[in-house]
């Protein structure tokens, strides 16, 4: 900008020389002062500019530069508040600042989502969220918040796959004759959940969309200890639950699993065959974690933490970490985890619209 600044002419100095002489037409006047007014402005765009140089620091540079906090929009112990709890551990030691979880529950997560979602984005608070977060977009009629447009994504954390586990007294030991059972009896096998609009009843409803069936659901608003005691009394007939959870139950031959909720099968259970696998393409249920931010937060910041969690993602010590709590690393890009967010949105609306589930 600044080699655009053009230097008197001979003619101009001749005319600035009256100005000293004291010999000053009225021309003269006028091309002394539009020859100041642009000088002027010279003079103000490079004080500008300077200036600019100066005071631009970037955000992330000096970011943090007092305690982050993660909301975690749920109880302590579960899942996702004990992932995040190690997260927080850790990225507080690569940051060097305290990270702190902090529970803030009420409504399925909403009212901890909302805390996130009116608070600065400046970076200092961010948002530990699970499937609920995608789900509750169709599922909730008035939320005080917009799922997609007031958070920007971060980071995925992880996924977990889930065993459907079947009572020994129904018999099936696969998917495919649970499908061809359940056509035959229509309406007389039963699943139990942790509640109506639960992830458990989700991957439940999905199943009777995929491979058209009739299932009777029994909801379980006492919470997953109590299906799983009918469970595993026979009093209802099959369960979507977590691994840890399920390998428990199927080492004692109390229940029987028939198939893992993932693409591909897994490390644990090799053996288990997958539902695409057992006939059903269309089927996949992952429960899952990941961060997020108040839409407006700094890119800059937004790729910090992305960086940092990604490295421990990485780590050997906190896959096995999670692995103890049947779920794997994931991590990407905030674009990749954005995207997921949107899939599983779509995903999850065409389950609710076609089971008519309305929350509670």
């Amino acid at each position: 900008m600044i080699n655009h600044i053009q230097f008197p002419s001979n003619k101009i100095r001749n005319r600035i020389d009256s100005v000293f002489s004291g010999k000053l037409t009225i021309s003269d006047r006028r091309v002394w002062a539009t020859l100041m007014q642009r000088w002027w402005r010279h003079l103000l765009l490079i004080a500008v500019t300077v200036a600019g140089f100066q005071a631009t620091p970037t955000f992330a540079q000096s970011y943090p530069s007092r305690p982050v906090r993660i909301v975690v929009p749920f109880g302590q112990g579960g899942g996702l508040d004990i992932i995040v709890r190690v997260i927080a551990q850790r990225l507080g030691e690569q940051l060097g600042q305290s990270v702190i979880a902090e529970n803030r529950t009420g409504g399925g997560g909403i009212v901890g989502s909302e805390v996130v979602a009116k608070a600065p984005a400046d970076g200092y608070t961010l948002l530990a969220v699970p499937i609920s977060h995608a789900v509750n977009v169709s599922l909730v009629s008035r939320l005080p918040f917009n799922p997609l447009q007031d958070f920007a994504p971060v980071v995925q954390i992880a996924s977990a796959p889930n065993i459907l586990l079947i009572h020994p007294s129904v018999p099936v030991r696969t998917v495919g004759e649970l499908v061809k059972l359940a056509r035959a009896r229509p309406g007389q096998l039963s699943f139990a959940s942790s509640g109506n609009g639960t992830s458990t009843h989700l991957a439940a409803e999905l199943l009777k969309m995929a491979a058209n069936v009739d299932l009777l659901h029994i909801p379980y608003r006492e919470g997953i200890s109590v299906a799983l005691s009918d469970l595993l009394s026979g009093q209802v007939s099959m369960y979507f639950g977590s691994l840890p959870v399920s390998m428990v139950h199927m080492r004692s031959g109390r229940l029987r699993g028939i198939g893992v909720t993932t693409k591909q099968r897994i490390a644990a259970l090799p053996d288990m065959p997958t539902f695409a696998q057992s006939g059903l393409p269309d089927f996949e249920y992952l429960g899952w974690y990941g961060l997020l931010a108040p839409t407006g937060t700094p890119n800059g910041i937004i790729l910090q933490i992305n960086k940092e969690v990604n490295g421990i993602l990485k780590s050997a010590s906190f896959s096995e970490r999670l692995a103890t709590d049947g779920a794997e690393p994931v991590g990407g890009s905030p674009t990749e985890f954005g995207a997921f967010i949107k899939s599983e949105v779509a995903k999850w609306a065409a389950v609710i619209k076609h089971a008519r589930i309305k929350a509670e």
